[in-house]
C-alpha cells in the first residue's frame, strides 16, 4: 500500500529528529557499503573510482523504485508489533546503528549495517517490552537469511569462479578485457541489488515511525519515503568509503578482471533474490565472502585469510554490540521524551 500524507497533517519534532537520524544512517549505509559495490571493479580497474562511484549511485536511487518493499515490510511490522514500539525505540535504534557504522568505517573494518539496525531494533525493544514486543517468526526469519546468505555467497562464487575457468580455460590474455567490460553491466547491477535491498531498512524504519506517531493507521510506505531513502543512500554511495574499498579491493587479494566479474555476479543475485523474498541482508557479508570464494576457487592460498577473519569478527560483535549500544541510547532518551 503507497500512501501520500496530507500537508495539514500535524508533524512533530521527535518525528522530524527521526526523519534526520534515519536519513544520516541512511547516509552511512550508502557510504559504508559503496565498498562492497565499486571495490571490485576500482581493483580490477574496470572502471574509474569516481565513475564506478557516480554511476552505482544512480542505481541505488532506481532499485528501490523496481523491486517491491518486501525488505521493508520486513523490518518494519515482520520483526518486531508496531504496538510495542515508541519513538524513543526507533530512535535509539538509529543512533546506535550509526555509531556502529562510524567506529567500523573509522577502522576500516567492512561491518554490516543490515546487523547494526536489526541489533539496535531487537536492543530497544527488549530493554523497552521485553521479548513481548518481538515478533519470534520475524525474528527467526531474518536471523536465517543473515546467516545463510553469506555461506551462499561463498560457495556460489566458488562454484561459479570453477566454472568460468572451465569455460574460458586456454583463452589468450585478451580475455581480460572482455571481463573488464563485463564488469561494468555486473557493478550497475549489483548497485540496483544494493538499492533494492538495503534502502528499504530505512524505508521500514520510518514507516514504522508514521505508525507509532499516529500518522497512518497501519504500517505502509508513501512514495516520499521512497524517494527520500532511496536519495539518501545513493548520496552516501557518490561519496565513497575508501578505506573500506581498500580493504575488500586490495587485503583480502590480489583482484583481477575475472573475479571481479564473477564475484559480482554471485553478490547481485544473492541480494536481489533476497530483496524480492523481503530478506535484509548483508551486502558486506554476501560481498566479501564472495570474493573469498571466488579466490579460493582459484587457490585457497591466494586468500589472505587473516583479514577475512578479522571481518568475521567483526560481524559476530555488530549484533550483540549495536544491541547493547540501543538499550543505552533509549536510556537517555527516556529522560527527555519519555
Amino acid at each position: 500500500m503507497v500512501i501520500i500524507l496530507p500537508l495539514s497533517m500535524d508533524v512533530t519534532p521527535t518525528f522530524v529528529f527521526l526523519i534526520a537520524a534515519a536519513l544520516v544512517f541512511d547516509f552511512l549505509n550508502g557510504f559504508h557499503d559503496s565498498s562492497n559495490i565499486v571495490a571490485t571493479v576500482i581493483a580490477s580497474r574496470a572502471m574509474t573510482p569516481r565513475a564506478a562511484l557516480w554511476s552505482t549511485a544512480v542505481a541505488h536511487f532506481v532499485g528501490p523504485f523496481l523491486f517491491g518493499l518486501a525488505v521493508a515490510e520486513t523490518i518494519g511490522e515482520g520483526l518486531v508489533d508496531p504496538a510495542h514500539v515508541t519513538m524513543s525505540v526507533i530512535i535509539a535504534t538509529m543512533l546506535a546503528a550509526i555509531v556502529w557504522n562510524l567506529i567500523t568505517w573509522w577502522l576500516g573494518i567492512p561491518s554490516s549495517s543490515s546487523h547494526a539496525l536489526i541489533g539496535g531494533l531487537i536492543g530497544a525493544v527488549m530493554v523497552s517490552q521485553g521479548l513481548d514486543g518481538i515478533h519470534a517468526g520475524g525474528l527467526i526469519k531474518v536471523v536465517t537469511v543473515l546467516v545463510a546468505s553469506p555461506v551462499i555467497g561463498m560457495v556460489a562464487g566458488y562454484l561459479l569462479m570453477n566454472l568460468t575457468l572451465f569455460l574460458v580455460r586456454g583463452a589468450s590474455p585478451g580475455i581480460n578485457q572482455t571481463f573488464k567490460k563485463a564488469q561494468i553491466v555486473t557493478c550497475i547491477a549489483l548497485a540496483l541489488s544494493h538499492g533494492a535491498n538495503d534502502a528499504q531498512k530505512t524505508m521500514g524504519i520510518i514507516g514504522l515511525g508514521l505508525v507509532v506517531e499516529g500518522m497512518i493507521p497501519e504500517f505502509a510506505v508513501p512514495t516520499w519515503v521512497v524517494a527520500i531513502s532511496a536519495g539518501a543512500i545513493a548520496l552516501g554511495t557518490a561519496t565513497g568509503g575508501w578505506r573500506l574499498i581498500r580493504t575488500l579491493g586490495a587485503r583480502i587479494y590480489k583482484i583481477r578482471p575475472v573475479h571481479g566479474f564473477v564475484s559480482q555476479v554471485t553478490g547481485a543475485s544473492v541480494i536481489l533474490g533476497a530483496a524480492l523474498l523481503g530478506g535484509p541482508v548483508s551486502t558486506t557479508q554476501v560481498m566479501t565472502s564472495a570474493i573469498i570464494g571466488v579466490g579460493s576457487a582459484e587457490r585457497v592460498s591466494k586468500v589472505r585469510w587473516k583479514v577475512g577473519y578479522e571481518m568475521v569478527v567483526a560481524w559476530v560483535l555488530t549484533i550483540p554490540v549495536s544491541s547493547l549500544l540501543a538499550m543505552l541510547f533509549y536510556g537517555g532518551l527516556q529522560l527527555f521524551i519519555g
